[in-house]
């Protein structure tokens, strides 16, 4: 029981390290070749959003709103990833299929 305990501990301080690489880690998401960029941390709080000028056309806002979807996504997706690089070997692969994040 003492080892599981240990073992328990041990988890607890990975996850923790995990945690706290994630919330600083910065990932970038863009579309357009670059026109829509999206900073999100490794969290998934979105940090910042840029738009060149070259992808404002007042008659098509349409394409804008899903240009920045699609870097949204593309963040989303690297810290995804991210997540489950850092927390997967902190977790030894417990939880899977629970659909808690980043397990």
């Amino acid at each position: 029981m003492q080892q599981i305990m240990k073992q328990a501990q041990k988890m607890q301080q990975q996850v923790a390290q995990a945690q706290a690489e994630l919330a600083a880690a910065e990932l970038t998401g863009s579309a357009g070749g670059g026109l829509v960029s999206v900073v999100m941390t490794g969290l998934g709080e979105v940090k910042s959003v840029r738009i060149d000028p070259k992808a404002v056309d007042p008659d098509d806002i349409e394409s804008l709103e899903d240009l920045v979807l699609a870097a949204i996504r593309n963040a989303a997706e690297a810290q995804r990833e991210l997540t489950e690089a850092k927390m997967g070997p902190a977790t030894g692969g417990l939880g899977g299929g629970l659909g808690i994040p980043g397990f």
